[in-house]
């Protein structure tokens, strides 16, 4: 029997707004990251079945994490492992989303104040240095930020099996490795910081434009990753790279409410009513860029956000200052060589110099392995193309760009494109 619509939406809707807290609450009970993924996926699949009898909870997260939890008690006694586990237990205490203990007291010990929030605590941990870097990230973006192995692998532009691979392999680290589960000590954190940027960025970037389905935006991610922001703002005030990804992050969404048109159209950048853009959250941006700046030499998320200041205090698309653009992206592309960011420095030189040299920008990239099934490269050449009346390349372009396009609102955009050039999608 299947369950009712409302059913699946809640839990649906539990997902998106409540993974990471559940599998936070109940990898502190496991200690073991796929036991207490299988715990997780097992409550939400109890959701399903017994939520259409007994009635959609009013606290969805709260009835998750006592199930997840629940069921991995049920099998660490199966395993015969409780007894190993109830030191680290007692050692840390167990803790609801509120911070309230339950059947014990609160931790005390080495960085129990430190990370006040579940989610932010376990990315520090996933984030652990004994992992490499690309490890750290995709751990902590697919366990505690709910992304599909796809979606990570999308947002790393790899195949999805080699990612899969990849985070095999960091849990197997974290198990034989014996990576503790607890909170980093104050003089810790530095080295984690860097990674935890990352993952907090990628999750923001996945969010403002959705690899996959019907809305171009997923807001939970968006959401979550603005408070993970904030909360690491509050935690490293001084830091300026801190500071440049909370920047980046309130100046790109404050563009959301234009991006899309009534009739559900892709609005770029030329195409939005500015006056629709978050005002406050552009003040509130463009000052912390300013801190950020102060640091010399700047960091990566301090040049993004300045790159992203740029583009929301123009007062019109025509007055956007494309040469500062291209220069920043100079900046960027030499302290954070990656291949996204080159491609971005393309099309900056295409508006800056014009479409001949964006273009011989991009063809430069054509050989870049991890583009090869990058839509926006191809939407880029095809764009250019266009401009430059090469009409029959410009259709190769757009129809390559939406076979590597799953978002329904790009590829609507990319088929009206391709319409205007004369071809069928």
């Amino acid at each position: 029997m299947r369950p009712d619509p409302p059913v699946v939406a809640a839990v649906a809707e539990a997902h998106r707004r409540e993974w990471a807290f559940v599998l936070a609450a109940t990898v502190r009970v496991t200690r073991d990251l796929d036991l207490a993924e299988e715990c997780v996926q097992e409550a939400y699949a109890r959701a399903l079945a017994t939520w259409g009898a007994r009635g959609i909870p009013r606290n969805p997260g709260a009835w998750l994490t006592t199930v997840a939890r629940r069921c991995a008690l049920d099998g660490l006694r199966r395993e015969q492992a409780l007894r190993r586990s109830l030191p680290l237990l007692i050692g840390e205490g167990t803790f609801e989303r509120t911070g309230e203990p339950i059947g014990g007291q609160p931790p005390a010990g080495p960085g129990s104040g430190v990370v006040a929030d579940d989610r932010l605590r376990l990315i520090f941990t996933c984030c652990h240095p004994a992992l490499s870097p690309e490890a750290r990230v995709a751990l902590t973006l697919r366990l505690l930020c709910g992304l599909t192995t796809a979606e990570v692998a999308r947002a790393f532009l790899v195949a999805e099996p080699t990612m899969a691979a990849r985070i095999t392999r960091a849990k197997k680290k974290i198990a034989t490795a014996r990576i503790p589960y607890r909170v980093p000590e104050q003089d810790e954190l530095p080295e984690r910081v860097d990674a935890v940027l990352t993952v907090v960025h990628l999750l923001f970037t996945t969010g403002h434009t959705a690899p996959r389905g019907d809305d171009l935006v997923r807001r939970d991610l968006v959401e979550r990753s603005l408070d993970l922001a904030r909360m690491l703002r509050a935690l490293l005030p001084a830091d300026a790279d801190v500071a440049g990804l909370l920047a980046l992050i309130l100046l790109t969404d404050a563009r959301s409410p234009a991006r899309v048109a009534d009739d559900g159209r892709l609005l770029l950048l030329a195409e939005q009513d500015r006056t629709r853009w978050d005002r406050p959250a552009v003040e509130e941006g463009v000052a912390l860029v300013r801190e950020a700046l102060r640091r010399r030499p700047p960091g990566r998320f301090a040049l993004m956000a300045a790159i992203a200041a740029v583009h929301t205090e123009s007062p019109s698309w025509p007055e956007t200052d494309w040469r500062e653009l291209r220069a920043l992206y100079d900046l960027l592309v030499q302290l954070w060589p990656s291949p996204v960011v080159a491609l971005n420095r393309a099309v900056a030189v295409g508006f800056a110099d014009g479409p001949e040299a964006g273009l011989s920008a991009l063809d430069a990239l054509a050989a870049e392995p991890q583009l090869a099934g990058y839509g926006y490269l191809a939407a880029a050449r095809a764009d250019f193309l266009r401009r430059l009346g090469r009409t029959a390349e410009a259709r190769a372009g757009y129809q390559e760009a939406l076979l590597l396009t799953e978002n329904t609102v790009e590829r609507a955009f990319l088929t009206e494109r391709l319409r205007r050039t004369g071809g069928d999608p």
